[in-house]
């Protein structure tokens, strides 16, 4: 089939690889449409029919023979432990020889120095590795006591095992099969069988003659057009508008300021390639029914398969906003798989359990140095946000002595956006470049602008910053004089989606192509 691939490869400039991917995200929508007409009365067909698209995928188009049978390996070993060893331990072996596994074709790809344009085995397995080890975990949690699980636990463990068709339907997901989006085992049951679709509340917005709640095709398409969009404007934009332009020799005769300035533009630029996959996958998973969370309004929302969020990462009010905007598929398997799961009994999460999520999140994505260096910076960057947010916002937000807050809000917001932005761009370069040599480089030319701000501003918050702003606070009524801390308002602690929950840096590439 590479006949039909390698003309609008050489029109484009890309491998064909490449082309065979996009080939595959977008041929997914056709079958999109014809997986729902599979009736839901028939599972085992639905199963089969995922299936046999991956089978299509990876023999006649992508020619990765032994990616398939690597991946069938790993999702059969998971099938048979997650069934047959009923101990705690049992998630942990799932996760030791699936990261394990995914670990060893890293290496081997570097050590066969694979183009990060050649489709090999390591894309498709970073996804199925999020299924699995979270598939694992449902299991150990269906074993469990109601009462001992936290509300994800209760709402996604396994308590039927289910057969092994059903497991390879689930893993063989197509619209995900290559890129994602990842999903549980509750979320692929309840869209083969069409579970979402059965409540009251949804079926009075289906029309006589049909079985799905209106508006998916539109939101289907409109992903598709969007992820055309970014697509186009990283293959128009992306050989000259990139983070690499700072190893060039002509981009050090600028000023620092204009280095910076220039060196901005980049970063929408590298991104687009991702916002264009994510946003290609997530029409096609729409068209299988998968997406759909509720009827607001009367109307039914289709926001369920994102994987990203797009303004919310160029225009972030603030740095956690841009990491739970970024990859946030990964970010809940990190954060339900790993942060909480390393965490001891009836102890909350800390610094140790964020160390451990940041370093599989690096093994994860490979062993480029360039990954190593993001994720390091990663963790004083979500410090730093950490205790900005706690010791200055605050005192901008309404009181009771100040209902309207302060003046200077807009400008904490504008200067939020700014510095998040900047910082993202910076921080996220070494994953882009992957060279940690090139990577040191590039920070260089940049003046450490990001560690200059970040190590900064934690030293002035440890050496007296935390103590004046505390004060602030307590003169303002806003913290006890006698007892509390920041990110409380009265003692009252402020709403959950206010606190600072650590989440492990998101700037991920679940890309067969990295």
């Amino acid at each position: 089939m590479d006949a039909l691939f390698l003309p609008l490869a050489d029109a484009v400039g890309a491998s064909v690889d490449q082309i065979k991917l996009i080939f595959c995200l977008l041929v997914a929508y056709p079958l999109g449409s014809l997986f729902v007409r599979v009736p839901a009365s028939s599972p085992n067909l639905r199963h089969l029919f995922s299936i046999g698209v991956a089978l299509l995928f990876f023999f006649p188009v992508l020619k990765i023979y032994s990616a398939f049978f690597q991946l069938l390996g790993s999702i059969l070993a998971t099938f048979f432990i997650a069934k047959h060893d009923r101990s705690s331990k049992m998630p942990w072996l799932v996760f030791v020889i699936v990261m394990g596994h995914l670990t060893v074709n890293h290496i081997i790809r570097a050590l066969n120095g694979s183009s990060y344009e050649t489709m090999e085995v390591t894309g498709p397995q970073m996804v199925l590795t999020m299924k699995l080890t979270t598939f694992a975990w449902n299991v150990y949690d269906g074993r469990r006591k109601a009462e001992d699980l936290d509300k994800w636990q209760l709402s996604k463990r396994v308590t039927e095992y289910p057969s092994l068709l059903a497991f390879l339907g689930y893993s063989f997901y197509f619209p995900g099969i290559l890129v994602g989006p990842y999903l549980d085992f509750q979320e692929y049951t309840d869209l083969v069988n069409e579970t979402m679709f059965q409540h009251s509340h949804v079926k009075a917005t289906v029309k006589a003659g049909r079985r799905l709640p209106p508006g998916r095709k539109r939101a289907a398409y409109t992903k598709m057009v969007m992820g055309l969009v970014y697509l186009g404007s990283f293959v128009v934009l992306g050989p000259t508008i990139n983070f690499t332009v700072a190893l060039k020799p002509e981009f050090a005769k600028y000023s620092l300021i204009e280095r910076i300035v220039r060196f901005q533009l980049g970063g929408p630029i590298e991104r687009a390639k991702y916002y264009a996959i994510w946003t290609l996958t997530e029409g096609a998973s729409i068209l299988t029914g998968l997406g759909f969370t509720d009827i607001v309004n009367g109307q039914p929302q289709w926001d369920g398969a994102a994987n990203v969020k797009v303004m919310q990462i160029e225009f972030p009010s603030n740095f956690k906003v841009l990491l739970d905007a970024w990859n946030m598929k990964t970010n809940i398997w990190l954060r339900e798989c790993v942060y909480k799961r390393v965490t001891p009994k009836g102890q909350k999460p800390g610094n140790m359990s964020s160390m451990i999520t940041f370093f599989t999140s690096a093994f994860w994505h490979g062993i480029a140095g360039g990954y190593y260096l993001t994720f390091l910076m990663g963790g004083f960057i979500t410090a730093s946000a950490r205790l900005a947010r706690q010791n200055i916002r605050p005192l901008l937000l309404p009181t009771p002595t100040n209902p309207s807050g302060s003046s200077l809000k807009p400008v904490y917001d504008v200067l939020g956006t700014v510095t998040s932005i900047a910082i993202l761009n910076y921080s996220a370069a070494p994953f882009i470049i992957l060279s940690a040599s090139d990577s040191i480089r590039t920070w260089n030319v940049l003046g450490w602008y990001g560690h200059i701000v970040i190590i900064g501003s934690l030293l002035f918050f440890y050496f007296g910053g935390t103590r004046y702003f505390r004060g602030l606070q307590k003169r303002n009524g806003i913290l006890p004089a006698s007892k509390g801390k920041p990110g409380t308002t009265n003692g009252v602690s402020t709403p959950a989606t206010e606190k600072n929950f650590v989440l492990p840096p998101s700037v991920d590439k679940v890309l067969p192509q990295q």
